[in-house]
């Protein structure tokens, strides 16, 4: 299989999938480095496939028709990230990314896509593991996230408890 055929086999994959996939799984798959998924990736997204990148792996974007989806500030301490992230998806929301402004390098983005308990539990889970810091504790605490929901009723269900728990900005 050459590269491009790689590429064309990467992308049907990933479109035919709901949930990441890592680039360490796809390379043990096509028998390459992680670095050569890497780089099929960034082609991939240079000729304008919506892949990106999670904690994960790889997955496609979400198909946003049909979708409400809000930008919210928030502020909370480390210890509050899971009651934070569970009051989204407790009213059926996505959690799609965490954006910080830094001083120096303008908008920081990390893409999250936490669909429901169990993708929390697993972040959470890993967080806890890491010697990572979140993104927010650049800015004390000060955070962005895209929400996205079928409704708008979830929509104000989840800004409801988010503002309930003191982590909204208004």
């Amino acid at each position: 299989m050459n590269s491009n055929e790689r590429r064309k086999d990467i992308m049907k994959m990933l479109l035919n999938l709901r949930e990441p996939v890592k680039g360490s799984n796809l390379a043990k798959k096509y028998n390459v480095t992680r670095q050569i998924i890497v780089k099929d990736i960034a082609l991939l997204r240079a000729r304008g496939e919506n892949i990106i990148a999670t904690p994960d792996g790889y997955m496609v974007g979400g198909d946003k028709v049909n979708k409400i989806t809000v930008i919210v500030a928030v502020n909370h301490k480390e210890d509050d990230l899971e009651h934070e992230l569970g009051a989204i998806v407790k009213y059926g929301g996505v959690v799609e990314d965490v954006i910080v402004e830094h001083p120096l390098y303008g908008e920081i983005k990390g893409m999250l896509m936490i669909k429901n308990l169990n993708d929390l539990e697993s972040f959470i889970k890993k967080y806890n593991n890491s010697s990572a810091k979140m993104l927010s504790m650049l800015t004390n605490g000060i955070h962005l996230h895209t929400i996205s929901a079928d409704t708008q009723d979830n929509i104000n269900l989840i800004l409801d408890e988010l503002n309930k728990r003191g982590f909204l900005i208004k």
